[in-house]
């Protein structure tokens, strides 16, 4: 699977996020969930100061590596947050390796996953992210980019 390095300013992000881990595929379950409150749910329409019309799925607080729980974070990134009622957090700046896919939202984007957590990235662990461009009324044909802190 190819990817780029990249480097990235830090971003601004309002959403909902929760505790999940991978463990007997629990992410699966949780983040589908969160994924569906953020959007058919309408927090993601509610966001005030959005930068654009793109959904964010944020991976932070890692308790060690992919196999130890973490928090996954639907959210939007805001030019500044007005939104007293959701969560706001940071995307950290630095360099990161980035994997563009074309294709299916979910089946595709956990393809792309299964093959990062084989791959011999130098992982910081740290702030990782999908960033789902929303280029389509297809759920089949959609640009993801994740996003992977490295060292």
């Amino acid at each position: 699977m190819d990817y780029k390095i990249v480097n990235l300013n830090e971003k601004i992000v309002v959403g909902k996020s929760i505790i999940t881990t991978n463990e007997n595929s629990q992410c699966i379950k949780d983040i589908g969930s969160m994924w569906q409150e953020f959007i058919g749910g309408g927090i993601f329409n509610s966001i005030e100061n959005k930068i654009n019309g793109m959904g964010i799925g944020l991976y932070t607080d890692y308790e060690g590596d992919a196999t130890k729980p973490y928090r996954f974070m639907c959210c939007t990134e805001v030019n500044e947050n007005n939104n007293p009622d959701l969560e706001c957090r940071t995307i950290c700046d630095g360099k990161y390796a980035k994997f563009t896919i074309k294709g299916h939202m979910i089946n595709d984007v956990g393809r792309a996953w299964n093959e990062i957590w084989s791959m011999d990235l130098d992982r910081r662990f740290h702030c990782d992210f999908e960033v789902y461009h929303n280029d389509s009324e297809d759920i089949s044909n959609q640009t993801i980019d994740i996003y992977i802190s490295i060292n």
